[in-house]
């Protein structure tokens, strides 16, 4: 069962999860960091920054990017895991990927994508965001629970949630390649985050639902070490928030 944290806020919230990777680093400093994107890491980012450390030597590994957009697209993954995470935490940009950089065809960059990560020794700790429909990545309903990194079509709500951050809903590509469920689960750690009433009823199915490929996100119950951070809002749906509450608090110093 994953540790659920409920907190007042984001900020909370990033502070928490940085601390969970500064954890990580301190004892490996080239650690391997699955990178999430969009607007719910932010306050990860901004307290891992605070935290002045040295991450030179970690490596990176985004969870997805669009399909179809030019190169150097402002709205590209690549753009902005370099404009919100690479630059700002200081890390090494020749060691931090997304899913086809690689120079080579769109055929097969799943697998070279999956090839990297291996090569590496794999994802030490892996920052989740979820979507509306229960997206993990760009893994939408319906992906196998097994799925490895592959091109996806996104879901219409998926494209209207991303859409704020294009001039335009046309803008919004319609396809991406993304890390797949089985990818995510092999992470060692996984820390999901989710804030706001909208994401609520996709947190309670995530987290206390039934496993099902309806509801992706629900994959991380089969995860032996999963963090689920969420603000007050975002984990009002969930039944057993008072017992979520009560282990956190009383949780033992090892835990977590």
């Amino acid at each position: 069962m994953a540790e659920i944290a409920i907190v007042a806020d984001a900020e909370a919230a990033g502070e928490l999860a940085a601390q969970q990777i500064a954890r990580v680093v301190a004892s490996r400093p080239d650690a391997v960091l699955g990178l999430a994107t969009g607007s719910t890491p932010l306050s990860t980012w901004a307290a891992l920054k605070g935290r002045g450390l040295d991450l030179t030597g970690v490596r990176g590994f985004a969870l997805d990017e669009y399909v179809g957009l030019p190169d150097g697209h402002p709205e590209s993954y690549r753009a902005v895991i370099t404009r919100e995470v690479v630059e700002p935490l200081g890390l090494t940009p020749s060691l931090v990927h997304v899913p086809g950089d690689d120079g080579g065809p769109l055929d097969g960059a799943g697998e070279r994508y999956e090839a990297a990560i291996a090569a590496v020794g794999g994802v030490d700790l892996q920052i989740l965001g979820i979507g509306r429909t229960g997206h993990i990545g760009f893994n939408e309903p319906g992906s196998s629970l097994t799925s490895r990194t592959r091109i996806k079509t996104l879901t219409e709500q998926t494209r209207a949630d991303n859409a704020r951050f294009f001039d335009s809903p046309d803008q919004v590509p319609r396809h991406c390649l993304t890390q797949g469920l089985g990818t995510i689960l092999d992470a060692r750690q996984l820390v999901l985050l989710a804030f706001g009433e909208g994401k609520a009823a996709a947190v309670a199915a995530a987290v206390e639902g039934p496993l099902s490929a309806s509801m992706p996100g629900s994959v991380i119950q089969l995860h032996p070490r999963v963090l689920v951070i969420v603000d007050e809002a975002a984990g009002s749906q969930l039944r057993h928030a008072d017992y979520y509450r009560f282990a956190w608090d009383n949780r033992l110093p090892f835990e977590v």
